[in-house]
């Protein structure tokens, strides 16, 4: 075991991972409400997770990495160039959760079907695939804490003997209030502990969004919806389905460094943004 000069280190750890055959999926986008069709195949080692513009001239590239990331509302979104892709944090995050380190992510639009609001039709297209082992995987543990804030919302990487992801959300609305969820990747299923919770939104917030030209895409058939008398489209998967999909989408974002450290990650209240400017802080003080 190598340390580093700023608060990780690094050892090697199990090797990596990609998918024995190519899958399939399409779906209609949430923000453009647009279909696409998405075909996950095999990558080569030391390649990483990444998408291809297969509707564009040459077909670019745009690497799952935090460099690449333009925005993040209600969102992640990368580009390379004039080329991007939207709403990528669902996929990655069934990727990462089901190990598979290294994926060629061919997409014919820009944004990521959003199928039934969770990770679950991806993760079961993964399974569908299986995986095949690849080269040794070099893995690194946070040392220091490090972490980002707004206002009460944060999110942390804290020193840990493993891996766990712990998220709280805090809602006015009765349905969800106050929720807490943790998760530990080497106890706990992926596929089905977190991979089935869904998107959720507010019903007061719907007319304002796609004003705004947001979640064109979005129905009760791909999205929770809460009011102020409780949710509109019951059944809930889980009786805290919303900070479950939080903790998804935290997974996702963080996917953007390649690999996790070993460390605890803890968020309450948190967005994409503030999932990514942690990514860019873990990036700055670790050197890895």
């Amino acid at each position: 075991m190598k340390a580093s000069q700023s608060g990780a280190s690094t050892h090697l750890g199990s090797g990596t991972a990609t998918l024995a055959t190519a899958v399939t999926r399409s779906g209609i986008g949430l923000h453009t409400g647009t279909l696409t069709q998405v075909r996950i195949l095999p990558s080569e080692p030391g390649k990483g997770r990444y998408f291809v513009r297969v509707d564009r001239p040459n077909a670019p590239e745009i690497p799952a990495q935090i460099a690449f990331v333009r925005q993040t509302l209600l969102s992640t979104e990368l580009v390379n160039g004039d080329a991007s892709v939207r709403t990528v944090e669902h996929l990655l995050a069934a990727l990462a959760g089901m190990g598979v380190d290294n994926a060629r992510i061919e997409i014919d639009g820009s944004e990521l079907p959003l199928l039934d609001g969770s990770a679950q039709e991806w993760v079961a297209a993964i399974a569908q695939a299986g995986l095949v082992s690849q080269s040794e995987r070099e893995t690194w543990a946070i040392l220091e804490p490090i972490y980002v804030r707004q206002g009460d919302a944060f999110v942390a990487a804290i020193p840990s003997p493993e891996l766990r992801f712990t998220y709280g959300i805090d809602f006015e609305l009765a349905a969800i209030g106050n929720q807490w969820h943790s998760w530990n990747p080497a106890k706990e299923s992926f596929a089905t502990d977190i991979a089935p919770a869904r998107t959720f939104g507010l019903a007061h917030q719907i007319d304002h969004l796609r004003a705004n030209g947001l979640i064109k895409g979005g129905s009760l058939d791909n999205a929770l919806v809460c009011g102020v008398d409780g949710w509109i489209n019951p059944p809930l998967r889980f009786s805290n389905e919303p900070v479950r999909h939080k903790l998804l989408d935290l997974v996702g974002d963080l996917s953007l460094l390649g690999s996790f450290p070993t460390a605890h990650f803890l968020a309450y209240k948190a967005s994409h943004s503030l999932h990514a400017q942690l990514v860019l802080e873990l990036l700055a003080k670790t050197n890895f």
